[in-house]
């Protein structure tokens, strides 16, 4: 059985594998939380680098502390709000990958963060989702914040971007693969 349909939570090395990154890619975790998925993407990537955005500051301060313990020197956490245009600073079509790990159903102006990750992913650039698929009776996001795989697809494909694939996730996860276009 593969292991991510037997898990039940995303499991960071077993899904960064349909990430299919690259040595020297830059990309960004846009809403990182606490940096589960840093060491992963920073070892797929080599030399490139690794944005760690996040909008809490004490979260910003933790991962920073992770990369210095783990010694992630490609790992850069930077403190930005994706509800803001221009919220990230980082300049215009920068990013090879973007990943959106958990985050959408926190999110209130989901527009204007798919504009915002729009703006710093390059033509041609890959975008990866993973979400909740339901709330779980609690183990999930409130079952009223749940942002379905329908919903995240409509999102992306009006604000520029295409559906290239889904990939399995983890039990509880939907999975997505976008190209900017």
């Amino acid at each position: 059985m593969d292991p991510i349909s037997a898990s039940n939570f995303v499991i960071p090395e077993v899904v960064a594998s349909h990430f299919h990154l690259k040595e020297g890619d830059v990309i960004a975790d846009f809403g990182a939380g606490g940096g589960n998925f840093l060491r992963a993407l920073s070892t797929r990537v080599g030399d490139g680098r690794v944005y760690a955005c996040e909008i809490q500051k004490c979260l910003v301060e933790k991962i920073s502390q992770e990369v210095r313990s783990q010694h992630l020197h490609n790992v850069y956490p930077l403190w930005c709000d994706l509800e803001e245009p221009k919220g990230v600073p980082l300049k215009d079509g920068e990013l090879d990958v973007g990943i959106l790990i958990n985050t959408l159903f926190q999110i209130e102006d989901k527009n204007a963060v798919a504009s915002e990750i729009k703006r710093l992913i390059r033509t041609g650039g890959r975008l990866m989702v993973i979400d909740w698929t339901d709330s779980y009776g609690g183990l999930g996001p409130h079952a009223t914040h749940i942002f379905s795989e329908t919903n995240t697809k409509s999102l992306f494909e009006t604000n520029g971007f295409v559906l290239e694939q889904t990939y399995p996730a983890g039990a509880h996860h939907y999975g997505l693969a976008f190209r900017k276009v």
